[in-house]
């Protein structure tokens, strides 16, 4: 009878022992479970966090800001395009209207030339005045052309008469059609052609 006791006494001790290491079991289950969260990643999250929330709340004034900072590049681009446009048509305006008065002065060129080329320019008032007005338009680059044994160009030549060649004319190219009289010179300024050179050709033999 003695004996039961302590029997009783050792159970009860045993399942103690069970009970505290069920508990410190579960103490440590939950340190670990908190040492898992990564601090880094919970700061991560909070960043993507407040910059998604600052993306989102906009200022009105930076949407502005970007609105009239577009509208003034346009308006710039636009500028440039029609200053160049502007330009290019004021070149090809000045350049016609000296061609205009020039070739308004051609007939004026083609009697000095024919006097010079006859030897009624060959000195007095007249050659001076005429030396000094061929000299005034070739500043503006009017260029007399045409000449006698150049070859012939559609281009920049008109052929009025075509002959039998006999002979008397030196030709720069022997397989060409080569001018052999200039009935009316030509005139051109830079790559202009005011008037074409009119000539009378012939084929070499």
């Amino acid at each position: 009878m003695t004996e039961s006791p302590d029997h009783t006494t050792d159970q009860t001790d045993q399942d103690d022992a069970g009970l505290n290491t069920e508990a410190v079991n579960d103490a440590d289950a939950e340190v670990v479970d908190a040492e898992v969260v990564d601090p880094e990643v919970v700061d991560a999250a909070s960043d993507d966090s407040n910059d998604t929330t600052s993306t989102d709340a906009e200022h009105p004034d930076t949407r502005l800001a970007a609105e009239r900072l577009e509208d003034l590049q346009r308006l710039q681009a636009e500028y440039v395009n029609y200053k160049r446009r502007v330009d290019r048509d004021r070149a090809v305006v000045q350049e016609k209207a000296i061609a205009d008065v020039l070739d308004s002065l051609l007939p004026v060129m083609d009697d000095i030339h024919a006097a010079r080329e006859h030897g009624d320019l060959s000195d007095g008032p007249f050659a001076a005045i005429a030396d000094k007005l061929e000299s005034n338009l070739g500043k503006f680059g009017l260029e007399r052309f045409g000449t006698v044994g150049e070859r012939f160009d559609p281009n920049v030549h008109e052929a009025l008469l075509h002959q039998a060649w006999d002979g008397t004319v030196e030709a720069q190219d022997n397989d060409a059609t080569t001018i052999v009289m200039v009935l009316q010179p030509g005139y051109r300024t830079g790559d202009r052609i005011i008037r074409p050179a009119r000539v009378a050709v012939a084929d070499p033999a």
